[in-house]
């Protein structure tokens, strides 16, 4: 045989061995499959994050940048959502379409999780003027506060509820998902310890906010008067006499700094600011959080502590 047919004949054995070879190959164990959870707020998605780590895929309904209040989901929504273990929801008066889109999508799987069950609400802070002007095209069912989060009991609470339905759904990491649980509600512990003991000595009781009324459950945990410029909708706009009204309250009561929030325009907060001459500062009620942020992993113990900081500068809190 002529040498080159030798060497073409050695070739094609190595390459046959080979592809034998992979062929053979034992295919790699796949992973054990994740708990798929859909979350409506970032408060939420945070909490299963914490509970679940890695043995859960967690997932915001929200877009991030989105403002959480007048947000509806979309059929493409229910197409996700269809494909997931549990559907988590802050309250029926955060979102009043969640029981009917979990009974409407096209799946025998999704558990629903109500977060708030066992949670003590608070009626929605509107005072006669904004109860007049300010609840057209409120989203918001029955009257209630929805911002049960921002009292780091209800929180809490929330976190058990969001646990109970991960366990009840994958009892195989039972343990692991209660002990997160329980790490995560010690830091919820010391986040309200601090939040106490940082907000006890303040030359200020009140804080005001351009935003709408979001703080009402922060206010009523740790003893301070709040006021909004609109009512529990964020859709809502002051009225011109609120505003005003808002303006000589705060010459009146001698406030240095106006609170803005996320994900809005702070105009409201800079007028207010402007004609007396004082600042603005963020107080973040955390409802969703903008794309940099979902990014850059910002959690919501982060933005509490930030709160805490800014209303310690607002109140002038020694």
């Amino acid at each position: 045989m002529k040498p080159v047919l030798i060497a073409a004949s050695l070739l094609a054995c190595l390459i046959f061995a080979g592809a034998c070879q992979k062929r053979n190959a034992p295919t790699p164990a796949a992973g054990p499959r994740k708990l798929v959870v859909v979350t409506t707020l970032f408060p939420l998605y945070d909490f299963v994050r914490a509970i679940g780590g890695d043995k859960v895929d967690v997932r915001l309904l929200l877009p991030p940048g989105v403002e959480a209040h007048s947000f509806e989901p979309k059929p493409e929504d229910a197409l996700r959502t269809a494909k997931a273990d549990l559907f988590v929801f802050t309250n029926p008066y955060m979102e009043p379409w969640a029981v009917s889109f979990v009974k409407g999508l096209d799946s025998g799987t999704v558990t629903l999780v109500d977060a708030s069950t066992g949670v003590t609400f608070l009626k929605a802070g509107l005072d006669a003027e904004q109860e007049e002007h300010g609840h057209e095209g409120d989203h918001h069912a029955g009257g209630m506060d929805p911002h049960i989060w921002l009292d780091f009991g209800n929180a809490r609470i929330m976190v058990a509820n969001i646990a109970a339905g991960m366990v009840a759904k994958d009892p195989a990491n039972a343990g692991y998902y209660r002990a997160n649980a329980g790490a995560y509600t010690a830091e919820l512990k010391k986040l309200d310890a601090d939040y106490r003991a940082g907000l006890s000595s303040c030359g200020k009781k009140a804080f005001l906010h351009g935003g709408h009324y979001a703080f009402g459950y922060l206010a009523n945990r740790y003893g301070l008067r709040y006021e909004s410029a609109s009512a529990v909708n964020a859709d809502a706009e002051p009225t011109p006499a609120r505003l005003m009204a808002l303006v000589k309250q705060v010459r009146a009561t001698g406030l240095k700094y106006v609170f803005s929030e996320e994900l809005l325009s702070p105009r409201v907060s800079e007028v207010i600011a402007r004609e007396n001459g004082v600042s603005v500062l963020l107080l973040h009620g955390a409802h969703n959080i903008s794309k940099s942020d979902f990014e850059h992993g910002v959690t919501f113990l982060a933005l509490m502590r930030s709160n805490l900081a800014n209303l310690r500068t607002g109140l002038e809190c020694r």
